[in-house]
């Protein structure tokens, strides 16, 4: 994996683990909840994305990624007394880690062979399946159903990357373009509160 997706990858894994970390926080876990909400949510939309690839599941030849989540969810443990209004923490640190795991799985899934409109889904997917997967374990509204565009933004990042590296634009700035645009389009919800037009009930016609 090239370094600016390496990074990426990292830097997913670790927000993705905050965020899951601050949700154990709001729900006064133990030190052990913690490091399970931190995993869940760091690893949980690439061993989603493994498993429907058939591929080996990353953290298990790689370890250290569950290292990571293990150790931000100590650090938080230890430190999210100090923050206020604890959501708006979630919602940003999730807003990166969804921009940068959508990079990743797309790419992950280019490089396994598969199609480009696979590999937009499976960026999808990737980004959004360990926070909803956190959001359900703890009783919390996925962010994924919330009104705010959420999921739109992992599609235009993914549909980025896949589209320049179809366009076989040099690397690292397909990555750095995904990036960008997924948490530009998040950061617009997260602040301005954009949304998609939602569907409106009509009545239905009567039939004799």
């Amino acid at each position: 994996m090239p370094t600016l997706l390496s990074f990426i990858d990292l830097m997913g894994i670790a927000v993705f683990a905050i965020s899951g970390s601050l949700v154990a926080s709001r729900k006064e876990m133990d030190l052990i909840g913690f490091g399970l909400m931190a995993s869940l949510t760091g690893i949980g939309g690439g061993t989603f994305r493994d498993i429907v690839l058939g591929r080996p599941v990353f953290w298990l030849e790689t370890p250290y990624h569950v290292g990571i989540c293990l150790a931000v969810a100590v650090l938080v443990y230890f430190t999210a007394h100090i923050l206020h209004r604890r959501f708006i923490y979630i919602l940003w640190a999730d807003g990166i880690g969804i921009s940068a795991y959508c990079v990743v799985g797309a790419d992950v899934a280019l490089r396994s062979g598969a199609n480009e409109l696979v590999a937009v889904i499976l960026g999808v997917m990737t980004a959004t399946f360990g926070g909803l997967a956190r959001d359900v374990v703890c009783h919390e509204t996925p962010l994924i159903l919330r009104k705010e565009v959420y999921a739109t933004c992992t599609l235009l990042g993914s549909s980025v990357y896949v589209g320049l590296k179809f366009l076989d634009v040099p690397t690292p700035w397909p990555a750095f373009a995904a990036f960008v645009v997924g948490f530009g389009v998040r950061a617009g919800g997260i602040v301005y509160g954009w949304t998609l037009p939602t569907y409106h009930a009509r009545a239905g016609e009567d039939y004799e």
